[in-house]
C-alpha cells in the first residue's frame, strides 16, 4: 500500500512539476533517495516504535516535503503543511486528495511565523519540522513556539558545525529549549551527508517568539547578545 502511494505520489510530482516547477527531484534515485528517503530518515524512532496519534507540522513544505512522505509513512499521523506560496500548496493539497490522504492533511498558507502565534497552532505539535529553510537558529524560532509541552522539533540539514550548534544553542536558550545530540548519515549513492538536531521543550516559549514577520531570517536569535 505504501510503495504503490509513493510511486503514485512520484507520478503526480511529475503532473504537477511541468506546470509549477514544485521540485527537480523527480525521477529515481533524485525521488526515491533525494526525497522519500532523505524526508523519512530523521523520523526512524517514529517509524519504529509508531504511537496511536501524532500530530505533525511541516513548515516550508514547498513541493509537499516531508509532510507528504510522513502521511504515506504514517498512517496514525495528522499533518498541518505550512507554506507561503499558495499555488504550491494548492498543488500539494491536489497531491494529497489524489493520494486518499485529505482527511489527514490540512493546509496553511502563511508565512511560519503568523502560525506561530495562531491559537490553532501554538503548542499543538507533538513533532515540527522544517527541511531546506532557513538557517537552524532561524529554524528553531519557527518551531519551538509550536510544539506541545513534550513534542520535538526536528532540523533537518546537510552539514553541520561546531559554529552552528553553538548558535542554535544561543537560540534555543532564548526559546526555553534544549538541543538533542545531532545524529548524521550519509544518503546512498553518494547523495551526501545529512543531519538532524532534534530540540525539546524545557518551559513554555516566550510569548514574544516568533517575532514579526521576517525578524527571524533577519535578525537570527542565536547571533544576539539579547534580545
Amino acid at each position: 500500500m505504501q510503495a504503490s502511494q509513493f510511486g503514485q505520489l512520484q507520478e503526480l510530482l511529475r503532473h504537477w512539476n511541468s506546470r509549477l516547477n514544485l521540485t527537480r527531484l523527480v525521477e529515481a534515485d533524485d525521488y526515491w533517495i533525494g526525497q522519500v528517503f532523505d524526508s523519512l530518515w530523521p523520523l526512524q524512532p517514529w517509524l519504529t516504535a509508531p504511537t496511536a496519534e501524532l500530530s505533525v507540522i511541516d513548515v516550508g513544505t514547498g513541493g509537499g516535503f516531508p509532510g507528504l512522505a510522513i502521511a504515506i509513512a504514517l498512517p496514525q499521523a495528522q499533518l498541518t503543511l505550512v507554506d507561503s506560496v499558495g499555488r504550491k500548496l494548492e498543488a500539494v493539497g491536489a497531491m494529497a486528495e489524489e493520494l486518499g490522504l485529505g482527511e489527514r492533511v490540512k493546509l496553511r498558507c502563511e508565512r511560519a511565523e503568523k502560525s506561530g502565534r495562531e491559537k490553532a497552532c501554538r503548542g499543538r505539535f507533538q513533532l515540527a519540522l522544517a527541511r531546506a529553510v532557513a538557517a537552524a537558529p532561524v529554524v528553531a524560532e519557527y518551531l519551538v513556539p509550536l510544539l506541545t509541552s513534550t513534542g520535538t522539533a526536528l532540523l533537518y540539514r546537510g552539514q553541520w558545525s561546531s559554529d552552528d550548534a553553538e548558535q542554535l544553542g544561543r537560540a534555543a536558550q532564548l526559546l526555553k529549549a534544549q538541543v538533542g545530540e545531532a545524529r548524521a548519515l550519509e544518503l546512498p549513492r553518494g547523495r551526501g551527508q545529512r543531519h538532524v538536531i532534534p530540540l525539546t521543550p524545557q518551559a513554555p516559549c516566550p510569548s514574544s517568539y516568533p517575532r514579526a514577520v521576517g525578524v527571524p531570517a533577519k535578525q537570527p536569535l542565536g547571533q544576539q547578545a539579547s534580545t
